[in-house]
């Protein structure tokens, strides 16, 4: 390196953005992520021993991906090599490979090639990559923000280990943003700068889990606003919504706002009202709800407000949740919005969920009323000479594949607990078990 190329790379390191700047450097550094990086893991653990196996981490932006690889480059004593598959076409990664075998053959030294954005590479790509990887030319490491057992070629798949990385919580966010406030070295501090806790909370709110959406936009706040007359630049609220282009919402996530919303979603589910439900919706994800919390919700309204009247609803919604946590925002919004919108529009009947809680106080007035005999297990030693299962009715061998025999305790004989309701498909479900009873009532005439 020649000294213009020093300066430029001293003063592309000044002028670099802040979130390029915070970067940490070591994994003491790191924010968040300790289902994979605390110290008892075993990522933690084969940086800091310098053993590292080809490893493609997964996850949203912002979460760390190619900071946990940067951390790798300062840790490992093998070569580290960056590209992006955006970019990168064969010749620069004929380059790379041939780099690495004389790096192995003169100096027994390994290659560590970090692939960003590696879901771009098309298979023709990935395959060219397949044995120098396989024959340890080559240690790979990928980052994909889309799932990569459908983006990744299965043979590299299967030679790398998966890590997913989560978005990172609000108190993660928040900490970052402290540091690069009042960093003195890499972040802000030289400007004198002073953020206001309901600012800090607004904007660890709408990131989303993105510590590089949050970085810019408190940069863009500093570097925009005047100095007050006290000499400080302060980022207050007003000042952290116009950065970012968001207005904050009267949503505090542990207090009235929260549940007022939340309940008001699910009695619009409950009350057919898909309007109502998606507005509801809306808010939530605007002040930045975790949206598994909304999926489960809607979840428990598709089985305890529609039930059996529609039965497909708890299939949309429990998909629905699957969903969004391999899709993640902004698409999942989409999802959440149909499944609301389904379980709005649906029929409804809270008759499977009053059966349980009638069934529930059976149990806690009457206690364990004996099995009828004839429906216990016949199977077990000795379970024949005690009468165990004598004169069952097996019921596929009647009509209907139906037949009346006593199936609650003797006690309870004539009690009911699912009362089908004239609603969707529990009309149907009704006519079925009055019309099979009646059917068996006349067989046995």
């Amino acid at each position: 390196m020649d000294l213009f190329d020093y300066m430029r790379s001293t003063n592309m390191e000044k002028e670099a953005p802040l979130a390029a700047r915070m970067r940490p450097r070591t994994l003491e550094e790191v924010v968040g992520q300790q289902h994979i990086i605390g110290k008892d893991k075993l990522l933690y653990r084969a940086i800091k021993a310098d053993k590292l196996s080809s490893i493609i981490f997964y996850g949203p932006p912002g979460t760390g991906k190619t900071t946990l690889a940067k951390v790798i480059a300062g840790t490992t004593s093998a070569e580290f090599t960056q590209i992006n598959a955006t970019v990168a076409g064969k010749k620069d990664m004929e380059e790379v490979v041939s780099k690495a075998k004389d790096n192995q053959g003169m100096y027994g030294r390994k290659t560590i090639l970090f692939v960003d954005e590696i879901h771009r590479f098309n298979k023709g790509q990935q395959d060219y990559l397949l044995p120098f990887v396989e024959d340890g030319t080559l240690i790979l490491i990928g980052a994909t923000t889309e799932n990569p057992y459908f983006e990744v070629n299965g043979a590299l798949i299967s030679r790398s280990i998966i890590f997913e990385l989560k978005p990172l919580a609000k108190e993660d966010i928040k900490e970052l943003l402290r540091i690069a406030v009042y960093d003195m070295d890499r972040g802000m501090g030289a400007y004198g700068a002073r953020i206001d806790e309901d600012a800090l909370e607004f904007l660890a709110d709408i990131s989303g889990g993105d510590a590089r959406h949050a970085l810019n936009a408190i940069e863009l706040g500093i570097m925009t606003t005047d100095k007050g007359a006290d000499g400080y630049i302060h980022i207050t609220l007003e000042v952290a919504e116009q950065c970012i282009q968001k207005k904050t919402v009267r949503y505090d996530k542990g207090g009235d706002n929260h549940y007022d919303t939340i309940s008001a979603f699910i009695k619009s589910m409950r009350g057919s009202d898909p309007d109502a439900a998606v507005y509801y919706l809306a808010r939530m994800l605007y002040a930045g709800e975790d949206i598994k919390f909304i999926a489960r919700r809607i979840m428990i309204c598709a089985s305890e407000d529609v039930g059996n009247a529609d039965p497909m609803a708890i299939v949309v919604a429990t998909n629905a949740c699957m969903a969004i946590e391999r899709i993640g925002m902004p698409e999942a919004q989409i999802i959440l919005s149909q499944a609301a919108s389904y379980v709005a529009s649906a029929p409804k009947s809270n008759a499977s969920c009053t059966a349980i809680f009638d069934a529930n106080d059976a149990v806690r007035s009457t206690g364990s009323l004996p099995i009828p005999s004839h429906l216990q297990d016949a199977h077990y030693k000795g379970a024949a000479k005690l009468g165990r299962g004598t004169g069952y009715k097996y019921a596929h061998d009647y009509p209907n594949n139906y037949v009346e025999q006593q199936y609650l305790p003797y006690e309870l004989n004539g009690k009911e607990f699912y009362k089908p309701s004239g609603n969707g498909y529990e009309v149907k479900i009704k006519e079925h078990l009055k019309r099979i009873k009646q059917e068996a009532r006349r067989n046995d005439t």
